[in-house]
């Protein structure tokens, strides 16, 4: 297979992906929007509590996201009558994780005055993360059901499944923020109830869709249950949390972000978010690119086709790169109208747009370590993705950010400016470290399973 047919492949599976993921950050925009049509306190504590409990949420995706790997690989080698069982299996797993996390909604008021904010600040932000954690398990069997879908190329539903999530939050938004249909006004914390209904809105669709679609009855999830297997929990931790951890490293590196700025003000967090919020939404594209890699190698592999999976991630980089610049030259050009959506207060935009022109330049390094990293899994190799992880995000990132923005060592203190340059330093890093790896372990696999 030639390299422009891998990158066909790639596209096929790839353009649902990026409808679904940028639907899904979308409706993270319309929250933050909506929320500072009301206030920049409400839109800053809808930041600060979702920089808690937005790596919670990518945590457990993380470790649902073993399962595309290891189905899309099964499903290549035509073993298929293994596919459902394993997909149970991380059903199982996923609840066991996410429901503990439901009943924290009612620790969450124990917080009250041990975070150091203003009280406004801190009842909003209390507020909304207890409605994000009691929703927790929807979430959990919505991505399991998702995953297992993708897993065997079936990518269409997500995009289908996330639009209908948008249609939901944006009116629930309007009624819970503003107080409509004689419900009070909830403001930013409002945005916390509508994401919860999304979460259930799109569980069932998923479900539906999962138990009485014809192109899933191939692999029938509910045909029959399977017990919980602790050996099966254990095969699915070992993809899954390095995984997790990986994707947790690299949120956390932009959400903790937002809690080392509280001290600076509203303002400046407000402008941080609006900078994140969009960057997100331009991230979604080589994510896509990269979920479709994943998948692609995992059924490459299945068919021990090594070679052609290495095209396939020759073809994902080329789609990366050419994609990262088109979407560098729109943060760029049009930053100040950008951040204009997002507030009406005029120095909020004026900083946002300023870190959106950092947002641009780390654009090329976060394609290629995105898509490096989604090959590896599809490789199953995820325990190095989790020493790269920390050691570029944590240890080269965060800690430059740290150095230009709250300190005075290099250059007077930065703030949210010097943070945003160590993205860059950071992701930059990961993506010479995934780039190495990812080569390293082509090379063994192809050894392995070419024939001598």
């Amino acid at each position: 297979m030639s390299l422009s047919h891998e990158i066909r492949q790639l596209v096929k599976l790839a353009w649902p992906l990026l409808i679904a993921q940028v639907t899904q950050t979308l409706m993270g925009v319309s929250d933050t929007i909506m929320a500072g049509r009301v206030s920049a306190t409400d839109m800053a504590a809808v930041a600060i509590a979702s920089s808690i409990v937005m790596p919670i949420l990518f945590f457990l995706q993380g470790i649902i996201l073993a399962l595309p790997p290891i189905v899309s690989r099964l499903d290549g080698s035509r073993r298929t009558d293994l596919i459902p069982a394993k997909g149970q299996q991380t059903l199982w797993l996923s609840l066991l994780l996410s429901v503990p996390l439901a009943l924290c909604y009612f620790w969450v008021p124990h917080l009250k005055g041990l975070l150091g904010m203003e009280p406004k600040l801190q009842a909003i932000t209390l507020e909304y993360l207890q409605y994000m954690l009691i929703s927790m398990p929807f979430f959990a069997v919505y991505q399991v059901l998702r995953q297992y879908c993708e897993g065997l190329s079936v990518t269409r539903p997500s995009m289908i499944i996330m639009f209908v999530g948008l249609l939901i939050n944006i009116p629930a938004n309007y009624v819970f923020i503003y107080g409509k249909l004689g419900l009070p006004a909830f403001g930013g914390a409002g945005c916390g109830i509508a994401t919860g209904l999304v979460f259930v809105g799109m569980m069932v669709c998923t479900w539906v869709y999962t138990h009485y679609s014809r192109k899933m009855s191939h692999y029938p999830f509910f045909s029959q249950w399977y017990a919980p297997r602790l050996s099966e929990f254990a095969e699915i931790l070992r993809l899954g949390l390095p995984i997790a951890m990986t994707i947790l490293f690299e949120v956390s590196l932009f959400s903790v972000v937002a809690i080392l700025l509280a001290p600076f003000g509203a303002l400046i967090v407000a402008s941080h978010q609006v900078a994140l919020n969009f960057s997100a939404l331009m991230f979604m594209i080589p994510l896509s690119i990269g979920l479709a890699v994943a998948i692609r190698v995992g059924f490459l592999l299945g068919e021990e086709k090594p070679l052609h999976a290495r095209k396939a991630v020759h073809g994902a980089w080329i789609v990366g790169i050419a994609c990262a610049l088109f979407t560098a030259s729109v943060s760029f050009l049009l930053r100040f109208q950008i951040a204009d959506l997002y507030s009406n207060d005029a120095e909020v935009v004026r900083m946002a747009a300023d870190l959106m022109f950092l947002a641009a330049v780390f654009q090329f390094s976060d394609a290629i370590q995105v898509i490096s990293g989604c090959a590896l899994r599809g490789y199953k190799d995820a325990k190095a993705m989790f020493y790269i992880s920390f050691l570029s995000y944590w240890g080269i990132g965060l800690t430059t950010g740290c150095i230009l923005g709250l300190t005075d060592w290099i250059v007077p203190k930065m703030a949210a400016t010097g943070f945003w340059i160590g993205f860059i330093v950071g992701l930059t890093s990961a993506a010479i470290f995934l780039g190495w790896r990812l080569a390293y372990i082509q090379r063994i696999k192809e050894e392995q399973l070419t024939p001598s």
